[in-house]
């Protein structure tokens, strides 16, 4: 009995020990599920966060990374690389600074965000970090180099590359690619050549720096020494498109053929060149682009055709070089003939007609583009202002804001020159009352008011705006003044704004001396005159154009001086223009020179054969001379050649009533 009771209890005692155990392993398999699944859905939610953030979602990522009450290391990087990429350091370090833990890709990401920051103090916050970190590798290094190359600090990251216990191909770019930046192109050649074993992206950052730099001959160099070797040569199409871009943005078109010639073409796609170097589509498009920058669409449109495929960029580019030449024809073939046309193929069509006068096919392209944007509003508008129907100009202005698009600092400039074109004062302070509220004015906008204002005739307005600028004014600046000066009267103070910008060492223009030659005719200071257009030559090398001959003639004419200024007309390397002409007429008539008076009116008559205004002076000199019978024959003249008199003149001279 007391057997049986013994074995009945130690029955019990293992049948709870198996319950225990199954218990125990019920309960871990159960934990061991638990914490599977917490890691799945942690997994699951880190991904969402850094999906939202990929997105540009940063205020969904934040509120959802607030919410989250579980949190490992990956979601905190996510939202410190969030602040890093939106520049918001101080928030991206306050994440930092609550971390539980750190791994090395938060230290990392830290040092990233203080490096991209330009300015030593955020430097010397990632150079903390960096000598604080438990454990670094190649990135923490690489970042901190190029963070000092940026910032223009070549001896610290020549320092801390030395000091590196191991450097990788990055590292030998950084310090390159630094070095380019700053352009010490020798050092960064050295670089190059003492790099054990440089790859493409070596080879593309240094032919990339170097034909930044304008050192397209050594980028030739480099690209046929690399080009030679078997293990660089099938990677570097790249640095052949670099170099061929930057040969065209030079005019080297030849250059840039040859190399482009020296790229393998695969005429047939499908067969490929087991990764050998051969010409891409971007090779194609970068030569194409080298003709049109040159204005040889003839020899882009033959490559063209003959590019077995093409994208975007290669139907853009041509319609484009058609635009240029102003062969809207073929512009429009191509636009219309192209598969998908983009914002910048509607953008160079509008543009092109704009800017060749044909204003309604402009505005009909602009009705129906898919999507309006700001560049099209600016071509229509730009364009309309150019060709001088300043009312459509702001019937478009006012369009555009209707349908929600906000002006920059282009439409405002050619709206300002609408003003301008119109004599509109009242529109000009409204419009310059708008780019006060809507931007903050840079040298061309403060350049247009000072022109809109000076057209105006509200000189003191433009003076202020000009004074405003103090250092930061350009040649146009001057121009924009010493123009508006000498167009409504104050010669003297033109020519006293020259004498100052000649002080401050400003170059002058053709344009400069168009306004002080016409604001010395406008003051009768004849000896002036003739000084400022012999220093324009001799001085500052400037070639007189006709305004030039004009505003002379104009001014040593007024003063009785008719021979000179025949002289002058027959001295001029080119055919003088009606200004010229018109300028010597007006002068014989205040002087009452028949005989000059005759070969230019003459001469105004071959220019503009339907014009009366030569016909009405040289009746009127007739008249002043008493030479009633040669007036009668210009009265016969004007009738025979159906000239009709324009309603503002007068057959009489006025100044004898």
């Amino acid at each position: 009995m007391g057997r049986l009771n013994a074995a009945v209890l130690a029955f019990r005692s293992m049948a709870m020990r198996r319950c225990l155990l199954g218990s125990f392993r019920s309960a871990s398999t159960l934990r061991s599920k638990a914490a599977s699944s917490n890691a799945t859905d942690l997994y699951a939610k880190n991904k969402k966060l850094w999906d939202l953030l990929r997105t540009g979602r940063f205020n969904e990522a934040k509120a959802m990374f607030d919410k989250m009450r579980q949190r490992n290391t990956v979601t905190w990087n996510s939202m410190i690389s969030g602040y890093v990429k939106r520049r918001e350091i101080t928030r991206a370090r306050k994440l930092f600074d609550e971390m539980p833990e750190r791994d090395v890709v938060s230290w990392n990401l830290m040092i990233k965000g203080y490096a991209s920051c330009l300015g030593y103090r955020f430097l010397e916050e990632a150079k903390i970090l960096f000598d604080q970190m438990p454990r670094r590798d190649f990135v923490s290094w690489n970042t901190m180099i190029s963070g000092y190359a940026k910032n223009g600090k070549m001896d610290e990251a020549i320092g801390l590359f030395q000091s590196m216990p191991e450097r990788d191909v990055v590292s030998w770019n950084a310090m390159i690619t630094g070095f380019l930046h700053n352009g010490d192109m020798l050092s960064a050649i050295e670089y190059f050549q003492r790099m054990p074993e440089p790859d493409s992206s070596s080879v593309g950052a240094l032919v990339s720096g170097l034909v930044q730099n304008g050192q397209l001959d050594e980028a030739a160099r480099v690209l046929i020494e690399c080009g030679n070797r078997d293990d660089l040569r099938k990677d570097l199409v790249q640095a052949y498109n670099t170099l061929i871009a930057g040969y065209g943005q030079k005019g080297r078109v030849d250059d840039a053929r040859r190399l482009f010639d020296q790229i393998p073409f695969n005429c047939d796609r499908r067969e490929g060149r087991n990764g050998e170097l051969e010409r891409n589509i971007v090779s194609w498009n970068s030569m194409i682009m080298c003709y049109v920058k040159a204005g040889d669409i003839f020899s882009a449109r033959h490559l063209f055709d003959q590019m077995v495929e093409r994208d975007t960029i290669s139907w853009n580019t041509m319609i484009n070089g058609y635009v240029q030449i102003s062969d809207m024809e073929e512009a429009l073939n191509f636009f219309n003939t192209m598969p998908k046309p983009d914002c910048l193929s509607w953008n160079s069509i509008i543009s092109g007609f704009a800017q060749n006068g044909r204003l309604e096919l402009a505005r009909d392209f602009l009705e129906m583009m898919p999507q309006k944007n700001l560049v099209a509003w600016n071509s229509i508008i730009a364009g309309y202002a150019n060709n001088e129907d300043y009312k459509g100009a702001i019937e478009l202005f006012i369009q555009m804001q209707a349908e929600g698009e906000k002006p920059d600092r282009h439409t405002l400039s050619s709206v300002l020159s609408v003003c301008a074109g119109l004599v509109d004062l009242r529109l000009g302070k409204q419009i310059h009352q708008l780019v006060s509220k809507t931007i903050i004015p840079d040298v061309p906008i403060k350049n247009s008011l000072i022109t809109m204002y000076s057209r105006c005739g509200a000189i003191t307005e433009s003076r202020i705006i000009f004074d405003e600028m103090k250092s930061s004014k350009d040649v146009v600046t001057w121009n924009a003044m010493i123009g508006g000066y000498a167009s409504h009267g104050f010669a003297i103070e033109g020519l006293e704004l020259f004498e100052l910008m000649k002080r401050n060492k400003v170059q002058p223009t053709y344009i400069t001396f168009i306004s002080v030659l016409s604001a010395c005719a406008h003051a009768g200071l004849v000896d002036e005159g003739r000084a400022y257009f012999k220093a324009m030559v001799s001085e500052y090398g400037i070639e007189p154009r006709v305004e030039h001959y004009a505003s002379l003639v104009d001014n040593v004419g007024r003063h009785g001086q008719l021979e000179e200024a025949m002289d002058l007309i027959k001295s001029m390397p080119f055919e003088p223009d009606k200004a010229v002409w018109g300028a010597l007429l007006g002068a014989c008539r205040v002087h009452n020179n028949v005989e000059l008076a005759q070969v230019a009116a003459k001469a105004l008559m071959r220019l503009e054969p339907e014009s009366s205004t030569p016909y009405i002076l040289l009746y009127n000199i007739y008249t002043d001379a008493g030479q009633w019978d040669a007036a009668a024959e210009v009265r016969e003249m004007m009738e025979g050649n159906n000239i009709i008199k324009r309603a503002a003149s007068s057959w009489i001279d006025s100044s004898h009533r």
